[in-house]
């Protein structure tokens, strides 16, 4: 059986992560260390090509936060473009009232200090007195545009230099990503013997690197292999039962959405079953209805259903079940459940639902609206088929209709906002509804609506879409919906939709028990307290790191042997940061083409203390 490599990143992806790695060493000494407060975070972001507002900041370092690592910041570079000097340009024309391409103090001072993030009279006064190069009172903006990309470019390049010439820097370990050698450089080992660090740089060197070396390495890693077949060859351990449409049925819709900082998010659902019954549980991304003849990006996304016990207290929640069993794009579990109350946490891997570019490849965005022959405002047909779409995914009961709780989910993704009952009934006079629902016409009238009151300016529109997953293309690229069905065999479930506090938590505590239940610990050698648990589902594979001692511990993970294999971390190398007394899911591992057999081996080691 011959297997397909792990794809080594692209040139593209490599180019972007050596900046990373360069503007990252440009500010702090070690790619291990944190980034500790916003101003770091607007320093080494400025270093990168970027040119933060403080609206920019305040979204990536919140009241809550107190750290970031070094895979935050590429998460940010990814969702943050540079500052092109064509954009400078378009928003500098539209302050040139002349057209004469200069700008005046005047112009400049009312753009800046009444529109978009206000300044002061003082800073803009400030930002003048640089901008005016030939002291004339007026500001050249083509030549301050050029000057600023100049600028720029001679910062990340500068970066870039100090990285090549320094063969310590290029050795160091960065966050989810590594330098990667020349491939005539890899060794050839087994995954057993592989070393952590395959610089042939001399021994005596090595001992300022922050890889261990190659004889402490062996003492203090662990390797795992894996062979998994392809699923081609696996039986479903549940098929469906016989008689299944005469069971009891209740479904719930819902969406998995890729925040700004990389994590995923997810309503929860909670579950009641009246008397203990025999339940057929599944999970499956939702194919949206106006699109049938078109695969949609999302219908590979892995899914899964963490079913927990719904206690008062943290003691009383436990984790009963999760989907382990799949058939086609469907996961799924099956046994008895007593009767009670369950949380119901859905889960996807990350494997297969990552960033992607929300630009247009030719630089335009749909069109959103456009005039009819009446001069009245109206939204384009793809923009249409999107709010169906939208439509579809909100309307979490499938019943064709819009609640005011529905409704305010979607409100509290896109804005952040709950939309009230006095709010509500202003709806009811204005657009259709039913049964005090929203209809799919009504929810087009009402943004419809928003529009005509914009004058069909789609900058908040986009907002919306962005926030529901949706790039400038008006494509579903960060975003996956999803269908969860229970069947009852002698009582009726019922299903509600919760937006819990405490929801990450609850799935974090599941996810690390379903891993540690169903496989034994390994110490790492040398390291009594720090032991790696790898669950091998019928179609994933999780690690789980356990640091049982009392200080933090770096542990360097290398999948460089894995065949036909992709992680949730994005990349083959990379180092975990475990606190002290606490556990860490690692990774996730899943085929990359699940009609070939893949083979998962990794190799963790324990990094020295920076």
């Amino acid at each position: 059986m011959s297997f397909q490599e792990s794809p080594r990143p692209s040139e593209e992806d490599e180019a972007f992560y050596m900046q990373c790695r360069a503007a990252y060493l440009a500010v702090f000494r070690s790619s291990l260390t944190n980034i500790t407060s916003k101003q770091h975070l607007c320093r080494v972001l400025q270093q990168a090509g970027r040119n933060p507002s403080s609206a920019t900041l305040n979204k990536y370092w919140t009241a809550t936060t107190s750290k970031l690592n070094f895979d935050d910041f590429c998460e940010i570079l990814k969702h943050e473009e540079k500052t092109e000097e064509s954009e400078l340009m378009r928003v500098f024309k539209k302050m040139d009232v002349n057209g004469d391409g200069y700008i005046t103090h005047s112009e400049l001072e009312k753009a800046l200090i009444t529109r978009g993030e206000k300044m002061t009279k003082e800073e803009v006064n400030a930002i003048f007195s640089l901008a005016d190069i030939n002291k004339d009172g007026k500001l050249h903006y083509a030549e301050f545009c050029r000057l600023f990309a100049s600028t720029v470019e001679q910062c990340q390049t500068a970066a870039l230099e100090r990285l090549e010439a320094d063969a310590k820097l290029k050795r160091l370990n960065f966050g989810s990503q590594s330098y990667s050698p020349p491939k005539s450089s890899v060794s050839s080992a087994s995954p057993a013997t592989q070393r952590a660090d395959s610089d042939t740089t001399p021994k005596k060197d090595n001992r300022s690197s922050s890889r261990p070396s190659s004889a402490r390495s062996r003492r203090s890693s662990l390797s795992s292999s894996i062979t998994m077949t392809s699923s081609s060859t696996k039986a479903n351990k549940f098929p469906e039962p016989s008689g299944l449409q005469g069971w009891n049925h209740s479904f719930m819709k819902g969406c998995f959405f890729l925040e700004d900082d990389g994590s995923i998010s997810a309503l929860q659902y909670q579950l009641h079953i009246p008397h203990t019954t025999t339940v057929y549980l599944t999970i499956q991304p939702l194919g949206l209805s106006h699109r049938p003849d078109k695969s949609s990006a999302w219908m590979t996304v892995d899914t899964a259903l963490f079913v927990m016990s719904a206690g008062e207290t943290k003691e009383d929640t436990n984790l009963v079940c999760f989907t382990e069993s799949k058939d086609k794009e469907k996961y799924i579990w099956k046994g008895e459940l007593n009767a009670g109350t369950y949380h119901l946490l859905p889960f996807t891997s990350g494997c297969r639902l990552k960033k992607r570019s929300r630009k247009s490849p030719s630089g335009k965005p749909v069109e959103l609206f456009y005039r009819t022959d009446t001069e009245e405002l109206d939204l384009t047909r793809e923009f249409r088929e999107v709010l169906s779409d939208i439509f579809e995914i909100i309307d979490l009961d499938g019943n064709g209709l819009l609640s005011l709780e529905e409704y305010n989910f979607f409100e509290l993704r896109t804005s952040g906002e709950k939309c009230d009952k006095d709010a509500w009934a202003v709806c009811k006079e204005n657009f259709d509804m039913r049964k005090n629902q929203l209809t799919r016409q009504g929810f087009m009238e009402l943004n419809l609506m928003e529009a005509t009151e914009k004058d069909g300016d789609p900058a908040d529109m986009w907002v919306t879409l962005e926030a529901m997953g949706y790039n400038r293309m008006l494509e579903l690229v960060e975003a996956c919906p999803f269908q969860i069905d229970v069947y009852c065999e002698s009582t009726q479930p019922s299903i509600q939709p919760l937006s819990m506090d405490s929801g990450p938590k609850l799935l974090n505590q599941a996810l690390q028990k379903s891993i540690t239940a169903r496989t034994g610990a390994k110490a790492l050698r040398g390291h009594d307290n720090v032991f790696i648990y790898t669950y091998k589902g019928e179609h994933r594979i999780s690690s789980l790191i356990t640091n049982k001692t009392n200080q933090r511990v770096t542990v360097h993970v290398n999948n460089e042997q894995s065949r036909n294999c992709c992680s949730s971390r994005g990349m083959t190398v990379f180092a975990v940061e475990v606190p002290a007394r606490t556990k860490m899911v690692c990774q996730h591992v899943l085929p990359i083409n699940e009609k070939q057999d893949w083979i998962y081996s990794c190799v963790e080691t324990i990094l020295p203390g920076m």
